[in-house]
């Protein structure tokens, strides 16, 4: 007998989306300040080489996130959804403050490096077990027939998280005044999560387990060992044909929101203070298209928009940067037209991500769902995406060729989008409310 979608999901909805934004403001907080950390914790006498050392350290939180989906995948299908997810929630957030806390290379040398490199591992590996746990969650409430709607309103937290984190700096940037921002008070931002994360965490402990997962959990259906089941099955096959899916996705997302922001500060040379306005003001505008994407792809299909996205961002990405480049100079920034291009690039991320949640979720099995959905997806967005600030900041730096720049942000989503024409199935039919068992080989 099927197992009915209970009414009190946009409840759900809403406090599994604002647990989600505060985590990935934990993330990108660092990214956003970038530019201060280098000269805090690197020697700031060579400031190209500090500053690409912290875009690598940057990436090194992206790069353990499959890690991270790994371990907390195995929690999250062997004791609940529920659970583990507010555990990746108390480790990002003290992860995070505790980089408010911590000396700089004045005081302490190198070590300052080492203790904000272990810091950004904590952030990886919480941040790979959260989203799996997150779009879990969500899509174990919500209808068939409107999943892509309902869990494109979760898919707007990353971006809401990168639109909170610019806010806050702009914000702390502007009441205590350049001069002292620069100084001590770029620790307030970190600060912060301390007590964001104690309101997600309070929010999160008044939500119940997921239905789906209560119901595999009274049948005794609940898996022995997720990663055998996921991993050394024929399971691996999807988690393969999804890993080449969501490595275009990370790409197309990262390359539009992320490198919008690097390309104005490092080839632009816009001011920290102008650039987050501009990046600001455009996730703003096109956060709406994750949800109506996801929205779509319940008319038309996952497929079809997710590629969609791939190949107009392989095609545009070129002409694009190009032109934001023209209206972008230091001395006569033209605001209206540098935002909607970058509004452009996020609608291609509300296109690719917008849907891919939905596609996730119903595409693997609910015994091992989280698993399944986590490590595809931190292997396409902490492997494939996270490597994108640092692939295009090196290449520009070695060659001050945007063209070159943008060659792995172009060329990964075309290899991907032929691929998944081929080997990506449609979702938008399947139903998860049905009794879960393990895949058929």
């Amino acid at each position: 007998m099927a197992i009915q979608a209970p009414t009190d999901f946009r409840r759900v909805i809403v406090a599994a989306s604002v647990g989600n934004i505060i985590e990935w403001y934990d993330f990108y907080i660092f990214g956003s300040l970038a530019a201060v950390l280098s000269v805090k914790f690197f020697e700031p006498s060579h400031p190209v080489a500090a500053l690409l050392s912290t875009i690598a350290l940057f990436t090194a939180g992206f790069l353990i996130r499959p890690l991270g989906a790994f371990l907390f995948g195995w929690m999250g299908d062997r004791v609940g959804r529920k659970y583990t997810f507010l555990i990746t929630l108390s480790g990002m957030g003290l992860g995070t403050g505790a980089i408010g806390l911590i000396p700089t290379y004045e005081a302490i040398g190198l070590t300052a490096a080492f203790l904000l490199f272990g810091l950004r591992m904590i952030q990886g590996l919480c941040l790979g077990g959260e989203y799996g746990g997150a779009i879990t969650y969500v899509a174990e409430h919500v209808p068939d027939e409107s999943r892509g709607y309902y869990t494109g309103w979760l898919q707007t937290s990353p971006t809401l998280g990168i639109v909170v984190s610019l806010a806050v700096v702009i914000a702390t940037r502007t009441y205590f005044g350049n001069e002292v921002f620069e100084a001590w008070a770029w620790r307030v931002p970190f600060l912060l999560s301390f007590l964001l994360v104690a309101i997600a965490i309070y929010i999160r402990l008044q939500l119940r387990e997921t239905p789906i997962f209560a119901e595999i959990k009274a049948r005794g259906q609940t898996t022995r060992n997720p990663w055998k089941e996921a991993f050394l099955s024929s399971n691996m096959k999807y988690v393969g044909i999804a890993t080449i899916v969501l490595i275009g996705q990370g790409v197309v997302w990262y390359s539009g929101q992320f490198w919008a922001l690097y390309f104005l500060q490092q080839v632009s040379k816009v001011d920290a203070l102008s650039s987050s306005y501009i990046v600001g003001a455009a996730l703003l505008l096109a956060t709406p298209s994750l949800i109506l994407f996801g929205w779509l792809s319940d008319i038309v299909g996952r497929k079809p928009v997710i590629l969609g996205g791939m190949l107009l961002a392989a095609i545009t990405y070129y002409p694009l940067y190009l032109w934001l480049g023209t209206v972008t100079q230091p001395d006569n920034i033209n605001y209206p037209t540098a935002i909607f291009i970058i509004f452009i690039l996020v609608c291609y991320v509300g296109m690719v991500y917008g849907p891919v949640g939905a596609f996730l979720a119903e595409y693997f099995p609910g015994r091992i769902r989280y698993t399944s959905v986590s490590v595809p997806y931190h292997i396409g967005n902490g492997w494939g995406g996270g490597l994108v600030p640092f692939v295009t900041s090196a290449a520009f730096a070695a060659t001050n060729s945007i063209g070159y720049a943008l060659i792995y942000p172009i060329v990964v989503p075309a290899i991907c989008f032929v691929l998944a024409l081929i080997l990506m199935p449609e979702t938008r039919q399947v139903s998860i409310w049905q009794p879960a068992e393990p895949r058929a080989g």
